[in-house]
């Protein structure tokens, strides 16, 4: 571990681990959900105690907890971490405060919403389904409350730019402000849908609304979303895990590079899940599909330049010949837990990268398009380096701000073994599933199981019961780390050391190039913006002129339309 270290004061170690700890319960809820839609589909519960049998309530928590709330806590607590102890400044405390009251605020709201049956509107929330006013006012505290986490940084920023001109910003912060600024980017078409669309609808002011514009306002959001769960663990990747490892970093000027790259390709992609749209011209959505394929080249940098790094550690710890450092990597040593959540993060990513490329392709897009393929492919993504690195930084934060010693290291350890097994079998069996026709978000009720559902296919059923038998080894291993953090959280501190006091595994370059024309965000961030108006304006043109009228409300557990 780096000796580097940073003092953070009480407030901040105390804001940031309730940032850390209330939405890892209402992960678990999350968790849980998904555990009993894998159950209810193959037939083994008849409904969902926890949400009243209401099948979609359930897809609802498990999309909203799990995709949208957990992943937007982790990023803000690992910014309010990162940026401080990078920059060797202090956060403004009582801002960073109102930024987590928001969030928690906006969580909580929806999350109630949901359960009282007022929202099941699934994480992707689109009309003409309709969600109580409360569940859109919910989603925009929580947003907001991360753009002022955000804000709150870049003074920071901006004062040690001027306090060190020449030097590069720290591989970390450059990690994070990529991550946000993609995200207020993206967040801004999401708001407009909201403030402008949704929440006038939902509170009676207008009667019907433009379901094709709010489709792709909300995909304009929802595709860089990927990339702002993916970030962070891209930071774990280039600043932790090659230290983790025993070595440095092959290249600092790839990880930087790639960051800028992200900037780029990131947001105007979003059509790409509209290619069945018809309101959209199939020459925009050729555009989007190239620029899809486009934001695939950060992500192969960074397959060959953290290989190498690893490659570099594996040899100073005494592996020989072309693949003998592979073997000696710290795959099960209680005292380097951590390393197995990036590890198997990027192995699982291999998969879910490959998979990405067949969703962008429109040929074989059209293939997979709403069947279970689709929840297979992006479990392999969210659910793989995403909750693997977050579960890791996670336990990693709390020990750090409660300053505590990380209990039953050993299942810790373990977990990310057992969750990656459960993975990698549930995602086969809904792949396989989908490529022969198996749908996803049917409605309730159908049981694939059911001999008398239309949804059964008897060639399905050996798919089905590998998704079941995936899901409860990834529940297990959750509930494995779920047992080390709390366990962590409730032991007794540290004593005879200062509790304020931070440090982080920070992996220092092998190859350090200079990397001047990779320094200042601002180039990047306006080439984005010119991408974003030429890739999205005749999209929007050609779906404000294809579309007229709108659409009444719609639940999906009723028959007909809510006037």
């Amino acid at each position: 571990m780096s000796t580097d270290t940073f003092r953070f004061s009480k407030s901040s170690k105390t804001l940031n681990s309730l940032l850390l700890i209330i939405p890892m319960v209402l992960l678990f809820i999350g968790v849980y959900g998904g555990l009993m839609q894998t159950l209810f589909r193959a037939g083994i519960i008849q409904s969902d105690p926890f949400v009243g049998g209401d099948y979609y309530k359930g897809l609802t928590f498990h999309g909203v907890l799990n995709a949208i709330v957990f992943t937007t806590f982790f990023a803000v607590v690992f910014g309010n971490a990162l940026v401080p102890y990078a920059l060797k400044k202090n956060l403004n405390s009582k801002i960073a405060w109102v930024s987590g009251i928001l969030m928690l605020v906006g969580s909580v709201v929806a999350a109630v919403v949901i359960l009282i049956g007022e929202a099941t509107v699934l994480y992707t929330f689109y009309p003409p389904l309709k969600a109580h006013p409360l569940f859109y006012i919910g989603l925009t505290l929580l947003v907001v409350g991360s753009w002022i986490a955000f804000y709150n940084w870049v003074p920071m920023y901006l004062e040690w730019r001027r306090e060190n001109k020449g030097k590069k910003t720290p591989l970390s912060v450059v990690g994070i402000f990529t991550t946000f600024i993609i995200w207020f980017i993206a967040t801004l078409a999401v708001a407009v849908e909201i403030l402008f669309m949704l929440l006038p609808w939902s509170l009676g002011w207008v009667d019907e609304i433009n379901v094709m514009l709010a489709r792709t306002l909300f995909w304009f959001f929802g595709h860089p979303l990927v990339y702002f769960w993916l970030l962070p663990a891209y930071v774990m990747y280039y600043v932790f895990m090659p230290k983790l490892a025993g070595g440095k970093l092959y290249s600092d000027m790839a990880g930087r590079l790639v960051f800028m790259l992200f900037i780029l390709f990131s947001i105007p992609v979003g059509t790409h899940h509209q290619y069945m749209d018809p309101a959209i011209g199939s020459q925009w959505k050729l555009l989007h599909g190239i620029f899809t394929f486009a934001v695939a080249l950060p992500s192969l940098i960074t397959a060959f330049t953290l290989a190498a790094s690893l490659e570099h550690a594996g040899k100073q710890n005494g592996g020989k010949g072309l693949f003998g450092w592979m073997g000696k990597l710290p795959y099960f040593n209680k005292e380097n837990w951590f390393f197995p959540y990036l590890i198997l993060g990027l192995f699982i990513f291999i998969f879910g990268g490959i998979g990405g490329i067949i969703n962008a392709s429109y040929q074989m897009n059209t293939v997979v398009h709403n069947t279970a393929w689709v929840p297979g492919h992006f479990h392999l993504t969210v659910a793989g380096p995403v909750m693997l690195a977050f579960l890791g930084g996670s336990l990693y934060l709390i020990g750090q701000f409660m300053n505590k010693e990380i209990r039953l290291k050993g299942w810790a350890m373990i977990s990310p073994y057992v969750y990656t097994i459960g993975l990698l079998l549930m995602s086969y069996g809904l792949k396989i599933g989908g490529l022969m026709g198996m749908p996803r978000r049917t409605n309730t009720g159908a049981s694939y199981a059911n001999p008398d559902s239309i949804l059964y296919v008897s060639e399905w059923m050996p798919y089905i019961n590998l998704t079941v038998i995936g899901g409860v080894i990834m529940f297990i291993g959750i509930v494995m780390f779920i047992v080390s953090f709390f366990a962590t959280v409730f032991s007794k501190s540290k004593s005879g050391e200062e509790d304020a006091i931070i440090t982080f595994p920070i992996s220092e370059p092998l190859h350090d190039e200079p990397a001047t024309w990779l320094r200042n965000f601002k180039p990047y961030v306006i080439i984005a913006i010119i991408l974003i108006i030429l890739s999205y304006t005749p999209v929007i043109i050609d779906v404000l002129q294809a579309t007229y009228g709108g659409s009444p409300p719609y639940s999906p557990d009723s028959p007909v339309p809510l006037r």
